[in-house]
């Protein structure tokens, strides 16, 4: 760096002396200006100085003519604006440093330092050479801001306006590894935002638009890049505009201010009005009962090393003034901050989410507004790291994005009980229980995160919905919670066998670890509520979309309808007489397992006459095999076969040995006895199987509503079909999904699978979407709250 001086250079400042006196003795002329060792040095010094190993890098400059040096005591500090210090006017020789006025005003006015020998600086050029400096200094950043435009971040309706990080990078114009800061402004419509921002950060050019018109400049969120400050600008729309869908433009204004780091409140009224402190202390709220622990999952979620959270923004309120005094004029004893938040308290509004709240006032007599003083605070606090980093704009990005996905819908402005500028309904769920009306307290769109609905207070039952859950008493005292519906059949009964079951013995509760635990008529008389002996009940809420109450066996009538469907398309296939074919089918389903199969049986089992379609077949309920009428005429108890005492039919053969006991093993009697119940049923309704047949020649669609589980669309309200949206037609069927209950056509739910939490024990019919779900996870049925 130093290099031999020519006669030329010397003389130039004779004023100056060297401050080491290391080679020289500070006799000598200073050549030159050493920042890192805070002195001014002649050639002799500067040389033997920085020869040494730890100095050799210290930056140096050489002297011009009229060289002032900084002052060492404010150097670098935040009072100042960046890149301009403070010259010094005197240097103390006794401490060695140089001071300017306010440091030798606040260090050496009093004490023995009163009396310290000091070299007064030849300040007769200084105020021209520090305008000069500033000046190039303001076209340097003027220029750099040449190029800066602002684009739209969010629009009106909260929809985010750029893709992705690499767009919102791309349209910031900044490089992707930028430590950024966020500063925003608020404030209501009409007061100059936008004017504000022009200029404090662009020296004035119309980076954000505004307008002298009555009709707001600002629609939603804009934003730039300051490249001097090295900030994202957002420019937000103004308060109290006369503009729809103000509930959710009040929240946008939130999600700004949670990812901001300085936030500008600008308000031109002359004296400072209550919506001021209502919409600070109302956000502060929101922020730390809503964002702040949105903003710290995001932390994790997204794997950033910057926390998003550690405090709130710091605030300026930016007040101008006409006609009036600022705040704290008339109290020259007390700082208008404490005035602030004298006004916060009685309003009963806390700030506490702000790391802090600075007033910088300005009265305007003749315009332009001076922005000078705003500037510097700002200034000031971007230069503060203490609590808020800067940060990639990536990470900037993604807050944002994160909070508009988890704080997002329609809000009616008609709901909305406008006592806070923030209320809760602006970010909770909106859904309301059914059978109460209490609202869901977890935030909006939580559902995207498989969280089910909550509320602060207990619900009450409603017949409507029916809204009571059962749980297995007996897996409760083990320590588990295992809910229970009442169902037509238990899942190890086939269908037309759990129909019979249930015509016989009542409806069943059956639970995964302990099995069939409850039948409603197992005995003749004295069957106890299952309430009393088997189940808990619990309350539960009814939210909307939801329907996971609906008893089993509401669906019985469809079920029996099914089978009515299935019989109808058998007797079409084998062009048989209904009648016979319906019998012949109802009885292999509920036919004893020692019986022969109808289908099996092509002749008399005794005289071998062969059977014709309208003959009728009989089964002796001894030895099951099929037999004529002729030969099946006579009847005898038959009490091995669980028959009981009265008297059944039996073939000759069985009836002439009646006196001979049939060797019938336990194992088969067990296994006998559940289809035997079955079998009576069977009977027992046999006659009125006539009936039944004729209904088969009616259309379903005349039954179809009588049968429909409560769960099911209505048939007249399905015009197309749920998925692929075909219209249905006299040639394209509609199909319920035993799962959900909408319509569809054969194509969209032509899949098979059982539905436990429906009742659907067995494969029945399900939609495309519903058979996607994984197994374990309940089809139709909401979850349990």
């Amino acid at each position: 760096m130093s290099a031999q001086t020519s006669p030329a250079e010397k003389g130039l400042n004779p004023g100056l002396m060297c401050q080491e006196s290391y080679a020289c003795s500070g006799t000598d002329e200073a050549i030159f200006e050493c920042d890192e060792c805070c002195s001014l040095q002649c050639l002799r010094c500067e040389e033997e100085l920085h020869r040494q190993e730890r100095l050799r890098n210290h930056e140096r400059i050489r002297l011009k003519p009229g060289h002032v040096p900084y002052c060492d005591l404010c150097k670098g500090l935040s009072g100042h604006l960046p890149g301009v210090r403070q010259r010094a006017i005197v240097r103390c020789q006794t401490c060695k440093i140089n001071l300017c006025l306010e440091c030798q005003k606040r260090t050496h006015s009093g004490g023995n330092k009163r009396r310290h020998p000091v070299t007064v600086y030849n300040v007769s050029n200084l105020q021209e050479s520090l305008e000069a400096e500033e000046m190039d200094e303001e076209t340097k950043r003027k220029k750099m801001t040449e190029k800066v435009v602002s684009f739209l971040l969010v629009d009106e309706n909260e929809e985010i306006q750029v893709t992705n990080e690499e767009d919102f990078i791309r349209k910031l114009d900044c490089k992707p590894d930028q430590h950024l800061k966020v500063v925003s402004i608020f404030g209501n419509t009409g007061d100059g935002k936008s004017h504000t921002l022009n200029h404090t950060f662009f020296y004035g050019r119309e980076v954000f638009k505004t307008s002298p018109t009555q009709e707001s400049c600002t629609v939603g969120v804009w934003a730039a890049y300051d490249p001097v400050h090295k900030v994202a600008v957002i420019d937000t729309e103004g308060l109290l505009g006369a503009t729809v869908n103000l509930s959710q433009r009040t929240r946008l204004l939130l999600k700004v201010l949670a990812i901001s780091d300085l936030v500008i409140y600008r308000t031109h009224a002359d004296r400072l009005h209550n919506d001021l402190f209502k919409f600070l202390g109302d956000a502060s709220e929101a922020y730390l009962k809503h964002f702040t622990k949105e903003l710290k999952a995001t932390t994790a979620r997204c794997g950033l090393d910057v926390p998003l959270s550690t405090l709130g923004p710091a605030v300026i309120i930016f007040h101008e003034t006409v006609h009036t005094q600022l705040l704290g004029s008339d109290h020259p004893s007390e700082v208008p901050e404490k005035l602030i938040q004298d006004r916060f308290r009685k309003l009963g509004r806390f700030p506490e989410a702000f790391s802090s709240i600075h007033y910088k006032g300005t009265r305007t007599y003749n315009p332009p507004t001076d922005f000078s003083g705003l500037r510097r605070a700002l200034e000031q606090l971007l230069e503060n790291n203490t609590t808020r980093s800067p940060r990639h704009p990536g990470v900037i990005f993604k807050a944002l994005k994160a909070l508009s996905d988890r704080f997002s819908g329609e809000i009616p402005d008609d709901q909305m009980a406008h006592s806070s500028f923030f209320p809760d309904e602006y970010f909770t769920c909106s859904s309301l229980c059914l059978s109460c009306g209490v609202g869901c307290k977890n935030s909006m769109n939580h559902g995207k995160e498989g969280v089910p609905h909550e509320a602060k207070s207990r619900c009450r039952y409603s017949h409507q919905y029916d809204n009571r859950v059962y749980t297995c008493k007996a897996c409760y005292e083990r320590g588990e919670e295992v809910s229970v519906v009442p169902k037509t059949s238990a899942s190890t009964d086939s269908p037309w066998m759990g129909l019979a079951k249930y015509a016989w013995s009542g409806y069943v509760i059956e639970c995964p670890n302990c099995g069939v635990v409850y039948r409603s008529r197992q005995y003749w008389f004295g069957n106890q509520d299952p309430v009393d002996t088997v189940v808990r009940t619990e309350i539960v809420h009814v939210w909307p979309g939801t329907d996971g109450f609906l008893k089993d066996n509401n669906n019985a009538a469809q079920r029996l309808l099914d089978g009515m469907n299935f019989m109808a398309q058998s007797v079409s296939e084998l062009s048989l007489g209904p009648t016979k074919a319906v019998t012949s089918w109802l009885t292999d389903q509920i036919a004893p397992a020692y019986w022969r199969p109808n289908s099996q049986i092509l002749s008399c089992n005794k005289c071998a006459t062969s059977f014709k379609d309208n003959d009728t077949k009989h089964h002796c309920r001894a030895c099951g095999e099929g037999f004529c009428d002729s030969c099946s005429s006579k009847t005898r108890p038959v009490p091995e076969r669980g028959w009981g005492p009265a008297p059944v039919r039996v073939c000759d053969n069985c009836y002439e040995a009646r006196n001979v006991q049939l060797a019938v093993t336990e194992a088969q009697v067990d296994d006998e006895g559940g289809t035997l119940i079955a079998r009576k049923v069977g009977e027992a309704v046999q006659n009125t199987l006539g009936a039944v047949v004729t209904a088969i020649d009616i259309p379903l669609g005349l039954v179809k509503d009588a049968a429909r589980p409560a769960y099911w669309v209505p048939d007249h309200e399905i015009l197309h079909c749920h998925n692929c949206r075909k219209e249905f037609s006299i040639k394209l069927s509609k199909h319920h999904c035993r799962a959900c209950g909408q319509g569809f056509c054969d194509e969209c739910s032509h899949d098979r699978r059982a539905v436990p939490s429906r009742g659907w024990d067995h494969p029945v019919r399900v939609c495309f979407n519903c058979n996607k779900k994984p197994v374990g996870e309940s089809l139709g049925a909401g979850p349990k709250v």
